[in-house]
C-alpha cells in the first residue's frame, strides 16, 4: 500500500496521513458493497489493505457516524472522505487513483466486476 499512498501524495497533494484515511474507506466501502467472492482477492494481493481499513474505521467513527453513516452507498463513503477532510475533487482523485491502482495489481476483469456490481460507483472511476 505504500505505493500507493505515495502516489496519492504526489498525484493529488495531499499528506500521507490524509492519503491512508481515504484508502481505507475506499476498501472498507468495496468491502461491505461489493460482492465478496471479489473483493476478497483483491484485498489478498494489497498487502496493507486490512490495516488502512482497520485504522480508516477507528478514526471515522466519529466524522462518520453522524454523515456518513446516516447514509450509505457511494455517497456515505464520499461523505465519510469529506469529513476527513479532502475535497470533493479530492475524492473523486484518490477514488479513481485507488480502483486504477487495484486494476494494475489483480487485472481489469476482476475490479471491473467489482465496480460494476456496486450501483454508483461506475460514474466516479
Amino acid at each position: 500500500m505504500d505505493e500507493l499512498i505515495a502516489r496519492l501524495v504526489a498525484d493529488v497533494g495531499i499528506e500521507r496521513s490524509a492519503a491512508e484515511k481515504p484508502v481505507g474507506i475506499i476498501l472498507d466501502f468495496l468491502v461491505k458493497e461489493g460482492p465478496a467472492d471479489k473483493v476478497q482477492p483483491l484485498l489478498a494481493k494489497l498487502p496493507g489493505a486490512e490495516a488502512l481499513m482497520q485504522k480508516a474505521a477507528g478514526e471515522s467513527a466519529g466524522l462518520g457516524g453522524l454523515m456518513g453513516g446516516a447514509m450509505g452507498g457511494v455517497m456515505g463513503a464520499g461523505m465519510k472522505m469529506m469529513s476527513a477532510g479532502l475535497s470533493m475533487g479530492q475524492v473523486q482523485s484518490v477514488t479513481k487513483a485507488v480502483i486504477a491502482y487495484s486494476r494494475e495489481k489483480v487485472g481489469e476483469d476482476a475490479v471491473g466486476e467489482i465496480v460494476a456490481a456496486i450501483p454508483g460507483l461506475a460514474q466516479f472511476v
